[in-house]
């Protein structure tokens, strides 16, 4: 994996953080109501349209990184944004990382990680 596609792997990861984190954000600050209530409640949070602006940014970046590495290394290095996710979603939301949690996420770096340095 050459430079530039590392740099768009870190923007995957930091992309797909933001608009996953934002999106809730969006949906927990937007309340309990339903129907036309809560879409209305919805559209009037800034996060929304952030998640709205980093998911087609996410997109192309994604697109470019794929475009510099084989699909198969591709997808498995792009498995990393499951750990940006639950990373944000810990330090946003004070959300619990179990112990089973933790480890399959190392796993998932170790094996990231491993792919990488695999064709370095």
């Amino acid at each position: 994996m050459d430079e530039i596609a590392l740099l768009l792997l870190l923007a995957v990861l930091l992309l797909e953080t933001i608009s996953q984190v934002a999106l809730k954000w969006a949906s927990m600050r937007a309340g309990r109501s339903a129907g036309w209530h809560y879409l209305v409640a919805l559209a009037a949070q800034p996060a929304l349209w952030l998640s709205l602006v980093a998911f087609p940014a996410l997109f192309f970046a994604w697109l470019a990184f794929l475009s510099r590495v084989p699909l198969g290394e591709g997808v498995m290095a792009g498995s990393i944004t499951i750990v940006g996710v639950m990373v944000g979603g810990r330090l946003v939301f004070k959300e619990r990382i179990t112990l089973p949690r933790a480890l399959a996420v190392a796993l998932i770096a170790v094996g990231v990680a491993l792919v990488g340095w695999g064709h370095a």
